[in-house]
């Protein structure tokens, strides 16, 4: 019994697996580039980043649990394009152990933004708490540039 009806178009779920119920991803058909992506670590590449404007800054949130800060890495490139990169190593195997299930995902990661021209990109800072890395990116105040009418002759 699936709990999502299958006229949305996922597969049904086996009863007797109770990890294996397939719920709605309302995300599952937006594209991500994935020329480098392998299968192994593609939920990790898609690690989810929420980008809010407040009056004094810019403030990006991204999740990236189970990572320690120094496996993090968050610099500027370009003058205006603000990365955030990391990568999550895969468990070491012991020949004693038998796996059951391996859903969480390993690899690298890597995001970019474009910052819009108020960022202050001399001054951005980044924290990481509790698998939440919070970058802070200041703003300046934009010059608004002088309108000067022009008299139409004629």
């Amino acid at each position: 019994m699936s709990l999502i009806p299958s006229i949305f178009g996922g597969p049904r779920s086996n009863v007797f697996d109770p990890f294996s119920l397939d719920m709605w991803d309302p995300f599952k058909d937006f594209h991500v580039p994935t020329s480098s992506v392998s299968a192994e670590n593609s939920a990790f590449v898609n690690t989810r980043v929420d980008w809010k404007e407040t009056q004094e800054a810019h403030v990006l949130k991204a999740d990236i649990p189970g990572l320690k800060k120094e496996e993090v890495k968050v610099q500027i490139e370009d003058d205006r394009v603000l990365q955030i990169s990391g990568e999550r190593n895969v468990e070491k195997e012991d020949k004693n152990d038998t796996w059951h299930r391996v859903e969480r995902s390993s690899g690298k990661f890597m995001r970019r933004f474009r910052l819009p021209e108020n960022a202050k990109v001399e001054q951005v800072k980044a924290c990481m708490e509790n698998g939440v890395l919070t970058v802070t990116i200041p703003k300046e105040e934009v010059k608004k540039s002088d309108v000067k009418p022009i008299e139409i002759s004629g």
